[in-house]
């Protein structure tokens, strides 16, 4: 059993990541922005607690993290204004990875994306390219950090049902690169448990491959 904080609880990964930690004894504790946001959370097993991570110092996200013995990154702007993308998706992200250090815990689980890189050859006018910037900026400070990490990249996700099985993957891999929504849930959380799976990025899709045995190859 462990005691988990999940930062951007009310996400739809998160939302479905919650009732799988809560099954196996874990306790999780949702952070939230919106207080409306907290029955849907607490449907799920999980405490909320409402807290804007895009305005917390890393001293505030700290208070959130310590007595913790896990933090899942599954926050971001959504889209929407390359400032508002780089305040949350780099800069709330890279607040919280020092917030760990500081707050002694040192297993973390970034969900990221598929393919991102510091070379992500997104184009400048694109309007992903915030994004892909923030994403490849907030990864490598958690890579440079002191903590147990592992970054999670799915690649495109859907809302279909879980299948259970992927394929780990880079973005130059061929094929389509989907993933359902409860597929990159169930990963997170076996993440979380697999030592096999600490100091490494591991991009996926949906695959042949049971979950638990692809992130342990």
């Amino acid at each position: 059993m462990a005691n988990v904080v999940v930062l951007g609880g009310h996400g739809k990964v998160a939302l479905l990541l919650a009732p799988l930690l809560v099954a196996r004894g874990d306790g999780v504790t949702a952070v939230v922005r919106n207080p409306d946001h907290e029955s849907d959370v607490a449907a799920t097993g999980a405490r909320p607690v409402v807290a804007d991570i895009e305005e917390l110092d890393v001293d505030g996200l700290a208070d959130l993290i310590r007595g913790h013995d896990a933090v899942v990154w599954s926050a971001g702007a959504g889209g929407g204004s390359p400032t508002r993308t780089f305040a949350v998706d780099r800069d709330a992200a890279v607040r919280s990875i020092d917030a760990a250090v500081s707050a002694g815990v040192q297993r973390y689980v970034m969900v990221s994306y598929l393919g991102a890189r510091a070379d992500h050859v997104v184009p400048a006018d694109d309007p992903f390219h915030a994004y892909a910037e923030a994403k490849a900026a907030a990864d490598e400070h958690l890579r440079g950090s002191s903590l147990a990490f592992t970054v999670l990249g799915p690649g495109r996700l859907t809302l279909d049902e879980p299948t259970g099985r992927i394929d780990v993957v880079t973005s130059r891999d061929a094929g389509d690169n989907h993933v359902t929504r409860a597929d990159v849930a169930a990963v997170v959380a076996a993440a979380l448990v697999e030592e096999a799976t600490v100091g490494r990025t591991i991009g996926f899709r949906n695959g042949e491959t049971p979950i638990a045995e692809a992130i342990r190859a």
